[in-house]
């Protein structure tokens, strides 16, 4: 996300006028969000705000999430990301779910050889920690897409954020306003009929 500053103020719609907004920004840099949706209730659970999103970063976001209740079985719905199926990641889950298992070495053998072996490995069933990986190209069908598809209409496309601080807190408090007031579970309309041309 970026923190865009207009370099004119937004002037509202009138009789006969348009809203118009100023083109012009001046831009104070960037955040990345992750975020967690609980399917169940509709809830923002967890988010993580920083200027990175490496491989480091994707599991400390795990981990810190898998702290808030660690003996439940979390199961993570993920697009094909290659944070999202590291060797970080798959060390950490192994550790999480007790596995002393020989995971091999990364580019070689075992486990940690290939993305699919790595990816294989964090979808298994058995695992008390497991992901779940979209299809490529269909990032649609994880629900947290459509939150962030919310966050876009209701905070990020027409705002102006003086610094990356400014940006931070009104993301923050969106998600407050967001679990107190909007959360429920989405519910899915498609049926999987095939739509007619």
């Amino acid at each position: 996300m970026q923190a865009l500053e207009r370099i004119a103020p937004t002037l509202p719609a009138r009789p006969g006028l348009i809203e118009r907004r100023e083109f012009e920004y001046e831009r104070h840099g960037t955040l990345c969000l992750t975020a967690n949706f609980n399917v169940a209730t509709g809830h923002v659970i967890c988010p993580t705000l920083q200027p990175t999103r490496t491989e480091e970063d994707f599991v400390a976001h795990i981990r810190r999430l898998i702290d808030t209740d660690m003996y439940a079985g979390w199961v993570f719905v993920v697009d094909n990301l290659n944070t999202h199926c590291s060797e970080g990641l798959v060390r950490f889950v192994a550790q999480a779910c007790g596995l002393d298992a020989e995971l091999g070495v990364k580019g070689k053998r075992g486990v940690l050889a290939t993305m699919e072996s790595r990816a294989a490995f964090l979808s298994d069933a058995a695992h008390r920690v497991r992901f779940v990986y979209t299809p490529k190209h269909c990032s649609w069908l994880n629900q947290v897409e459509i939150w962030f598809s919310i966050l876009v209409r209701r905070l990020l496309k027409r705002a102006s954020f003086s610094s990356i601080e400014d940006l931070q807190q009104r993301v923050l408090a969106f998600i407050a306003y967001f679990n107190a007031v909007m959360a429920k579970p989405f519910k899915w309309t498609y049926t999987g009929r095939q739509l007619k041309a």
